[in-house]
Formats: C-alpha cells, sequence, structure tokens
C-alpha cells in the first residue's frame, strides 16, 4: 500500500511564500506521477498542477501559473509545491496524489490512486 502525507501548511500573509512537501513510502516512488490537488470550504476539489515520475513532464493550472511551482525528489520520495505572492483565495486544505502511471499529466480526480489527508493553508490579508 502506497502511503502519502502532506506537510509545510500553515497562516501566512498575502504576499508571503510557503513550500509545501508531500512524503511517500509504501512504493515505488519514481514509478508515479503525482499531481496538488486544494479544496476550500464550500467548494469542490480543484486540480493544482501534476508532474511526471521522472519530473520532466508539468502542468500547472492557470489560475496559480506564474505563482505556483510543482517539482519532486525522487531520492527523498518528496513532492514539492512552491506557492509565491499568494492570495486569500489561495486558502484551502491542500492534498497530494500519486498515479501509477508515471507519465500521467491529468487534471481528473480518479486518475490518481493514492491519496494524503491534507494540510491546511489559510492566506491572511
Amino acid at each position: 500500500q502506497v502511503q502519502l502525507v502532506e506537510s509545510g501548511g500553515r497562516l501566512v500573509k498575502t504576499g508571503d511564500s510557503l513550500r509545501l512537501t508531500c512524503t511517500a513510502s509504501g512504493g515505488t516512488f519514481s514509478n508515479f506521477a503525482m499531481a496538488w490537488f486544494r479544496q476550500a470550504p464550500g467548494k469542490d476539489r480543484e486540480f493544482i498542477a501534476s508532474i511526471h515520475s521522472n519530473g520532466e513532464g508539468k502542468y500547472i493550472d492557470g489560475s496559480v501559473q506564474g505563482r505556483f511551482t510543482i517539482s519532486r525528489d525522487n531520492a527523498k520520495n518528496a513532492l514539492y509545491l512552491q506557492m509565491n505572492r499568494l492570495k486569500t483565495e489561495d486558502t484551502s486544505v491542500y492534498y497530494c496524489a500519486a498515479s501509477s502511471e508515471g507519465t500521467r499529466v491529468s487534471w481528473l480526480e480518479r486518475h490518481y490512486e493514492y491519496w494524503g489527508q491534507g494540510t491546511q493553508v489559510t492566506v491572511s490579508s
């Protein structure tokens, strides 16, 4: 079984930067495509970014493009989301997810078999 654990979420101010980490265990991390999603109170889960198993292919949703960057370190079984110039609209629980198809960059939740429990990011003005 694959387990994913997110960390790094906290209360920040508008304009601040924050890096989230997702640490994987129980599988071969280098074989999985990975993604970040988020869910704000009262809203549906939203796709943010995805990355190929080898880190080559990436896709960033237009709503955060230019501010957010996805990356990974397969030697550490770690996925990262660098968030810059944070806005109040970024306040959400952020989730990481894994797909057994290593080249996947899909924005569809059903394409990701494994999910973490989420980490809260709150952006205050």
